[in-house]
């Protein structure tokens, strides 16, 4: 039986990667963003030149700016925008949501108001009524739109919509591999991103591969001392949403935020790297809030600290911090 149409929110590159994905697989894609230069781009192109160019958009895929009929035909919704819109998309979706949709994450962060947890915010804004799950895991957008191999974790605590998006999701491809830890899930795509930061700045101070080698693995144990204290499960840090996209985080120049500490280790200020990356770099932003979680909940996370002092301006001799977390 042919999957029903599906909304996906966000037409950035990971939003547009996996509405390529799932075109690919047959399915219809509406694809909505709050941006309409964005929408008239892809429309008018018939690709998305700014974020993954030169892919063409196959025609089962809608671009749109109209939240209202982006999800109308739908019952599965997956959000891919920037964690520093997800609270106030989720207040434009209230509204229109019907009771058979399900809600699928896609971004990686946390609430940039109050530091909560995505899932948190999703059950403060729409409530428990609609079935949620977390799509997380080392897959880099670019990739996935070229359609190389990718494995990744959707968890959910409601096992139909689990088997219900491994259905819709899983391939030869795109290898589906299903939890039911939600909060470890999110923590590991949350952690990853400021640790990556760490290695960036390592490697641009030619610290070498020991010392990354280093930040990964005591960046991991920092991963997982957080989530275990915020309900996660130990087992998942060692998994694809943990160590797997630690490792692809860290250790590949397409990450964003690999390449935000690159730049700050060759001496560039924030303002210049950003400039130079030109897209949302979750791992700055999510850099306070990690810290601030550590510390309310009493988890030693000097690494993911370090990295909050250096956004912030605080530390200027960054080779001689860097060998400190060693």
């Amino acid at each position: 039986m042919k999957e029903k149409p599906i909304a996906i929110l966000g037409a950035g590159s990971w939003g547009t990667a996996l509405a390529l994905y799932l075109a690919r697989r047959g399915q219809t894609i509406h694809l909505w963003s709050v941006d309409p230069s964005e929408i008239e781009a892809m429309l008018k192109d018939k690709a998305n030149e700014r974020y993954l160019p030169g892919i063409p958009l196959p025609d089962c895929i809608y671009p749109t700016t109209d939240l209202a009929a982006a999800i109308q035909p739908v019952d599965d919704i997956l959000i891919v925008v920037p964690s520093v819109g997800f609270r106030e998309t989720l207040v434009k979706l209230k509204p229109l949501l019907s009771e058979n949709n399900r809600l699928i994450c896609a971004t990686k962060g946390v609430d940039a108001k109050t530091g909560q947890l995505l899932n948190h915010v999703a059950e403060e804004v729409i409530g428990k009524k609609y079935a949620y799950a977390v799509l997380s895991g080392p897959s880099f957008a670019r990739e996935v739109a070229r359609s190389l191999p990718a494995a990744v974790v959707i968890a959910t605590k409601e096992s139909g919509f689990g088997g219900a998006l491994k259905k819709r999701f899983d391939s030869d491809i795109f290898s589906i591999h299903l939890s039911d830890d939600v909060v470890g899930v999110e923590v590991g795509g949350v952690v990853k991103n400021v640790i990556a930061i760490a290695t960036g700045i390592s490697d641009g101070l030619k610290l070498g591969a020991n010392a990354r080698s280093a930040l990964i693995t005591l960046g991991l144990a920092e991963m997982t001392r957080l989530g275990v204290v915020l309900g996660g499960q130990a087992q998942t840090f060692v998994g694809l949403s943990g160590l797997g996209d630690l490792i692809l985080t860290c250790s590949d120049d397409q990450s964003r935020n690999r390449r935000l500490g690159l730049s700050l280790g060759k001496g560039l200020s924030i303002e210049q790297a950003e400039k130079e990356i030109g897209q949302v770099i979750e791992g700055k932003s999510n850099a306070e809030l990690v810290a601030k979680l550590a510390k309310q909940h009493g988890v030693s996370m000097p690494i993911c600290d370090m990295v909050w002092q250096v956004v912030q301006g605080k530390i200027s001799h960054l080779s001689e911090h860097m060998k400190k977390m060693f």
